[in-house]
Order: structure tokens, then C-alpha cells, then sequence
């Protein structure tokens, strides 16, 4: 059994001071994907620093933004950092770390909330994003892609849907993508243990309060390859952890 959480922190020096690591043993993942890091890896926690996991960090040149990681048991076989875009990896936006039997990124997509510029920047991630994730279709070794992809897929991924579809995070070409995404060869894997079923959400904004009223947004998803997504025996989102306005993915698989 190996257990993975893909989890937007939201800045990991205030989930920290918000119980990150109450929330690590209790939780007690085999695999941690961070999103959201908005630290230098100087700047993590001692706390953090001091718990029994390897770690791999891809942050941002620009100070307190994005930035990624994988904190992990086991000490990975390979680290690798971006997917060989300049822009996107100044962004610290993809990691992966390589096992003997499976690899895991952790994946951080932009949000294009702030307007059209961000927006099409978004679109040009995504764009190149389905094109490095195709590469990895190719091989025996079994891969998810963990992280916060700022896109609901389906209507019963959203609250409200009839209201959001001008929306950035739930706009026609968006949704499409996940859709193209998921026929090179991925599967959603908490939706396939949890078909049909509304009203699950990952992310929560911080006005009217959102999460108490669970008028919530699944934008954070693990996309396997079918062999590993096959191998989903659980899958929660923990929602009772209040580290960020995102709670973890967490998904345990059978290996």
C-alpha cells in the first residue's frame, strides 16, 4: 500500500503555523505533493525540515510565489524539475520524483483569474503541459500526476455550474483540455472511486464562508496512467484539515 496526498498549501510557512505537520502524522502519507510553496527551501520550517521525508523542491525565481515539492519515505531513485519551458520554470510549477515503480509529479497549473493576460498564459501551460505529459504514456513505468490544475472538469466538479461557465477555472476550452488530457492516456483517478457523487471539492474560497457552506470548486486531481489508477483502493478529500483554502487529495493505492 502507498498513500499519496496532493495538497495546495497556500504558502507553506503559514500552513505550518496552521498544523501542517498535526496534519502529516496524523494523515501519515507515504507521498506528499505540494503546491503553492511560496518559499525559498532556506525558508521552510524546521518542524517540516525534521520530519522523516525526503524532500525535492522546484521553487519560483520570483520571491513568496508558486513553487512546488514531493516529500517522500522513501529517498527517490530521480528528481527532476519543469518540463524544459523558461517561462514555466521560473514559475516552479513541475516536479517529479522517480521510484523503482512508479514516478509522481507534483503539478501546480496557473490561475487565470487575474485576467486575460494570466488567462492565456494558462492556456499556453496547458497547452504544453498535455504535450510533456503524452511522453509519459510511452513507457512500462506507471505515472500520476498530482497537483491543483485551477480547472473543475464537470459540471458535478462545481457548485453552482450553470452560473460559472464565463468563469476561469470552468470556461468550455478549459474543461475540454481535461477532457484531451484524459484520452492520452490518464485517468481521474478520485473520480473513478467516487463516480456520479456531487458536492466533493477541493478548494474553497475564503469569502462568505465557502467551505462551511461547502460551496466549493475540485480543481486538485491525481491523473494515472490506467495500470497505476487501477490500483486506487481509497480516495478522500480531507476536509476537516484548515492548513489552506484547498484540503488534501489523498489516495491510497494498492502496489
Amino acid at each position: 500500500m502507498i498513500k499519496i496526498s496532493s495538497y495546495n498549501v497556500n504558502g507553506i510557512r503559514a500552513a505550518h503555523r496552521k498544523g501542517f505537520t498535526d496534519w502529516v502524522e496524523e494523515s501519515d502519507p507515504d507521498i506528499i505533493c505540494i503546491q503553492e510553496l511560496r518559499a525559498l527551501e532556506k525558508q521552510i520550517p524546521k518542524d517540516i525540515k525534521e520530519l522523516d521525508y525526503h524532500e525535492a523542491y522546484h521553487v519560483a525565481e520570483k520571491k513568496g510565489y508558486s513553487g512546488v515539492a514531493i516529500y517522500s519515505k522513501q529517498e527517490p531513485l530521480n528528481v527532476e524539475e519543469g518540463i524544459g519551458e523558461d517561462w514555466i520554470d521560473a514559475e516552479g510549477r513541475v516536479i517529479m520524483t522517480e521510484f523503482e515503480t512508479f514516478r509522481v509529479f507534483s503539478v501546480y497549473a496557473p490561475s487565470g483569474t487575474t485576467g486575460d493576460v494570466r488567462q492565456d498564459m494558462k492556456m499556453d501551460f496547458l497547452d504544453k503541459f498535455i504535450r510533456f505529459g503524452e511522453r509519459f504514456t510511452q513507457d512500462e513505468k506507471p505515472t500520476v500526476f498530482c497537483g491543483d490544475f485551477n480547472i473543475c472538469h464537470t459540471e458535478i466538479d462545481i457548485h453552482n455550474p450553470s452560473k460559472q461557465h464565463k468563469t476561469s477555472g470552468f470556461l468550455p476550452e478549459e474543461r475540454q483540455w481535461v477532457t484531451d488530457f484524459l484520452e492520452t492516456g490518464y485517468e481521474d483517478v478520485f473520480r473513478n472511486l467516487h463516480p456520479g457523487k456531487e458536492d466533493l471539492y477541493s478548494w474553497w474560497s475564503y469569502r462568505a464562508a465557502s467551505k462551511e457552506r461547502n460551496k466549493g470548486w475540485r480543481i486538485d486531481y491525481h491523473l494515472a496512467t490506467p495500470e497505476l489508477a487501477k490500483k486506487a483502493v481509497n480516495a478522500e478529500i480531507e476536509m476537516k484539515w484548515d492548513l489552506s483554502d484547498h484540503a488534501p487529495v489523498t489516495i491510497t493505492y494498492e502496489l
